[in-house]
C-alpha cells in the first residue's frame, strides 16, 4: 500500500535518480527528482512536497557538504514544515550532527540498501519538529501543533485502564516506560503524559534511538563542545539539555547498544551529562518516558539489556493493547480519522460503506492504529466518489469468506500463518517492519517464516 506523501529527490547523479525513483514510487504516492539544485525553491514552490531527499555534494563540492547544507537550509526557509533527508557518499559524523542541527530529520549514506533507505523516510516523517529547530517557529507552530494533536480515543475497558493510569502518572515525576506493539501509540501516549503534568509549558524532546548510529548517538543525547571533532564549528546542546525541565521521550529504547546503555544509565543517575569534548558536567531536570516495541525482560534474560538501566526506567509501566483487543473501538477511531483526514484534505461528504466498516472492525490490524490511520488517509486522497476504496486492504479485497470464517479458521496456528500473511503483504515483505507490527522479534519471525514454509 502506498503512503500518502509527496517526495522530492534532489541529486547531481542520474543514475541515484533514477534507482529511488523507481524504488519509492513503491510505496510514496508520488515522487519527483530534480537533477538541477538551482531549481530546488520554484519546485517546492510549486507542489506540495511533504519530504526532501537531499543530496549532500554536488559538482561544484564533492566531499565538504557544504553545498548540501546550503541547500537543506534554502529548503527548509521556503518550506518549513519540510521534513528533510541528507544522503551523501562521504558519510561522517561531522557531517550528519551539523545537517540534524540545521533542521534535517535524518542522515543515510550511500550507496544505500533499500530497506534502510525506506526507514530513513518513513522516521523522518513521523518526526515532530522540536522547539527551537529550523522549521519550527514558535507560537505560530505551536498552534499548528496544537491543531494536528491526535486525541487517544477509546471507550474499551483496555483503554479506559491506560487513560486512568496516564491521569494517575502524569501528575508525578515518575520514570514511565511505554510497551506495546508498533503502531499502539506510544508515542500519543507520551504526549498526553507530558500535557497532562507539571511540566507541559516545558519542551517535549523525542529521539528515535533506534534511527542513530552509536557514533551520532552521544553527541545527539549530551551535545558537543566546538572543536570536539573535525567540523564541530559550535557548541551543541544535545537532546538532555533541550529537554531541561520538560520531558524527554526515549523512543524505540530497546535498539539501544549495550555500549551506550552504560552511558545513558550513568546520565540518568547522576541527572547530569557531559558533552563530547568537554570536561564540566551540565546537571538537568527532566521527566523520562521511555517506549519500545522489544521485550526488555526478555532482553535482560538475553543479556542484550542492562538489568539496572531497566530497573531505572520502569518506575511505572503502562502496556497499550493492540487494536486487535480492543475491536470495540474500531468504528470509533475510523469515524475520528475520516473527519480529521477529510478536513486536512479539504475532501466533504466522505463515508465508508456500511459493509466495509463490519469488515474492518472485524480485521486483526497487524500495524495496529497506525496501520488503520494510513488506510484511511489513503483511501480519503484516493476516493474517487463519495465512498472510500479499502479495496487495497488484505481484509476488504479478499472475499466474503475473509469475515464469515470456516470452522478452520479459528485454530490457532492457522489464524497465526493469516495474519502473518496479511502483515507481510502489507508492509510488501519487509520482515523487519512486519515483525514490529506483529510485536515480534526478527528471529521470532523467522521461525514461524520458516514453520508455515512462507
Amino acid at each position: 500500500m502506498k503512503q500518502p506523501f509527496n517526495v522530492l529527490v534532489l541529486d547531481d547523479n542520474h543514475d541515484i535518480l533514477t534507482a529511488s525513483r523507481i524504488f519509492l514510487k513503491q510505496h510514496f504516492a508520488q515522487v519527483v527528482t530534480l537533477h538541477e539544485p538551482a531549481q530546488l525553491q520554484s519546485m517546492l514552490g510549486s507542489q506540495p512536497f511533504d519530504l526532501l531527499l537531499l543530496d549532500m555534494n554536488f559538482s561544484r563540492d564533492t566531499q565538504s557538504g557544504e553545498e548540501g547544507l546550503f541547500y537543506l537550509k534554502q529548503a527548509l526557509k521556503a518550506r518549513p514544515g519540510l521534513k528533510v533527508v541528507m544522503m551523501t557518499a562521504y558519510a561522517a559524523l561531522p557531517l550528519a550532527v551539523r545537517a540534524m542541527q540545521l533542521g534535517a530529520a535524518n542522515f543515510i549514506a550511500k550507496p544505500w540498501q533499500n530497506e534502510q533507505l525506506l526507514e530513513a523516510l518513513q522516521q523522518a516523517l513521523l518526526q515532530q519538529p522540536q522547539p527551537g529547530s529550523p522549521g519550527h517557529s514558535g507560537a505560530a507552530n505551536s498552534k499548528t501543533a496544537a491543531a494536528e494533536t491526535i486525541p487517544l480515543l477509546g471507550d474499551s475497558p483496555a483503554m479506559q485502564q491506560v487513560l486512568r493510569t496516564i491521569e494517575k502518572v502524569a501528575k508525578t515525576d515518575a520514570n514511565v516506560l511505554l510497551l506495546g506493539e508498533s503502531g499502539t501509540g506510544k508515542a500519543l501516549v507520551a504526549q498526553a503524559i507530558h500535557q497532562a503534568s507539571q511540566r507541559a509549558a516545558a519542551p517535549l524532546v523525542s529521539v528515535d534511538m533506534g534511527s542513530l548510529s552509536s557514533s551520532l548517538l552521544e553527541s545527539e543525547l549530551f551535545g558537543h563542545k566546538k572543536g570536539a571533532f573535525t567540523d564541530a564549528k559550535s557548541d551543541y546542546a544535545g537532546r538532555f539539555v533541550q529537554a531541561n525541565g520538560g520531558t524527554l521521550l526515549l523512543d524505540e529504547l530497546g535498539n539501544l547498544p549495550l555500549a551506550q546503555q552504560a552511558k545513558l544509565l550513568t546520565a540518568l543517575q547522576s541527572r547530569t551529562v557531559v558533552p563530547v569534548g568537554g570536561s564540566q558536567s551540565v546537571a538537568v531536570d527532566i521527566r523520562l518516558v521511555c517506549a519500545t516495541n522489544e521485550d526488555l525482560y526478555q532482553a535482560v534474560a538475553e543479556g542484550a539489556f542492562r538489568q539496572d538501566l531497566l530497573y531505572r526506567i520502569n518506575t511505572v509501566e503502562v502496556v497499550l493493547p493492540p487494536l486487535r483487543a480492543r475491536k470495540s473501538d474500531i468504528a470509533q477511531l475510523l469515524d475520528w480519522y475520516l473527519k480529521h483526514y477529510s478536513q486536512k484534505y479539504q475532501r466533504d461528504a466522505l463515508q465508508i460503506s456500511s459493509s466495509d466498516k463490519h469488515k474492518l472492525q472485524q480485521y486483526d490490524w497487524p500495524g495496529n492504529v497506525r496501520q488503520l490511520a494510513h488506510a484511511v488517509e489513503r483511501a480519503v486522497v484516493l476516493a474517487e466518489g463519495s465512498t472510500l476504496d479499502f479495496s487495497q486492504l488484505p481484509t476488504v479485497a479478499a472475499s466474503d469468506s475473509a469475515v464469515h470464517t470456516a470452522d478452520n479458521d479459528f485454530f490457532l496456528d492457522f489464524v497465526e500463518e493469516k495474519t502473518i500473511r496479511q502483515a507481510l503483504q502489507y508492509y510488501q515483505g519487509n520482515v523487519s517492519q512486519a515483525a514490529k507490527a506483529l510485536g515480534l522479534t526478527r528471529g521470532a519471525l523467522y521461525r514461524r517464516l520458516e514453520k508455515y514454509g512462507l
